[in-house]
């Protein structure tokens, strides 16, 4: 019997925290650096408020993936990650996005004064082989906030098939949203593989029940740890390469004086899947 070469995904969910840094240390949160964008330090890291995408962008291409689901992106920025990773994508604004240029100037010019009020979007990147054939935006909650969810279809040349849905729910604990926009993906998929992953907010320690129900009810499984809230859920795939975050050392850029940036307030979380 011919065995056929095994088809391997690559997968990483990252929420971007508006393109801002996070050092470790809250005491380089202050007011002078908000307001007046003093860069702040200690003997490791530094804390800055100014734009970061070219950090980003380059952290992003830099990781091993051949599916990136972003969450908190700044919008304008789907180009510029598309063509440092070498990348096909696609994008969902979120919430606070009107009026779409006053913001993004303001988020140019003091990204920590803004925060999340810069908006932000839901964005899929795609390396080869695989390719988008399909693209739909869902809408998943309007309070408090909106909630849209990307959904892609994918194809790889030996023809197969994948879906992918990557939300950002909101704060709290909503487990109704994630569990809406499960059902969602799982129609929309039309019974093909599914990755169903991002910042879903829920901790599994927390939210038994409702990882139970997407187990059970949508097929679909493997969240990050017990405590997290980033993660890529899959059904109709062999996990090769559980979902598990990346050390926070790794989402760290060098900085003058041997100190180091912190990009995101989250971990980025990577797992690999046979599709079957």
């Amino acid at each position: 019997m011919t065995r056929h070469p095994r088809i391997v995904v690559r997968a990483v969910t990252w929420n971007l925290f508006h393109g801002r840094d996070f050092p470790p240390d809250p005491s380089l949160f202050t007011w002078r650096s908000r307001l007046l964008r003093v860069t702040e330090r200690n003997a490791k890291h530094l804390q800055v408020n100014r734009q970061l995408r070219d950090e980003f962008t380059r952290m992003v291409a830099d990781l091993d993936w051949q599916l990136a689901l972003l969450q908190e992106t700044p919008p304008e920025w789907l180009q510029p990650l598309r063509r440092t990773a070498a990348a096909s994508g696609a994008s969902v604004l979120t919430s606070r996005n009107f009026p779409r240029l006053p913001r993004a100037l303001v988020a140019r010019l003091n990204p920590d004064l803004i925060a999340s009020n810069e908006g932000g979007s839901n964005q899929l990147l795609v390396r080869p082989p695989w390719r988008i054939t399909d693209v739909a935006r869902e809408t998943i909650a309007t309070e408090p906030e909106r909630r849209r969810m990307l959904l892609a279809r994918l194809r790889e040349p030996s023809g197969a098939e994948l879906a992918v849905a990557n939300l950002h729910a909101s704060t709290g604990g909503h487990a109704d949203e994630v569990l809406r926009a499960a059902r969602i993906a799982d129609d929309w998929s039309e019974g093909a593989p599914l990755l169903f992953g991002g910042d879903l907010n829920l901790r599994p320690e927390q939210a038994t029940a409702a990882f139970a129900e997407l187990e059970s009810r949508h097929g679909l499984s493997g969240s990050t740890a017990p405590h997290a809230i980033d993660h890529l859920l899959a059904r109709g795939m062999r996990p090769v390469a559980a979902a598990a975050p990346l050390p926070a050392q790794r989402r760290e850029v060098p900085a003058p004086g041997g100190r180091a940036i912190r990009l995101s307030d989250h971990d980025i979380v990577t797992a690999s899947f046979e599709v079957e």
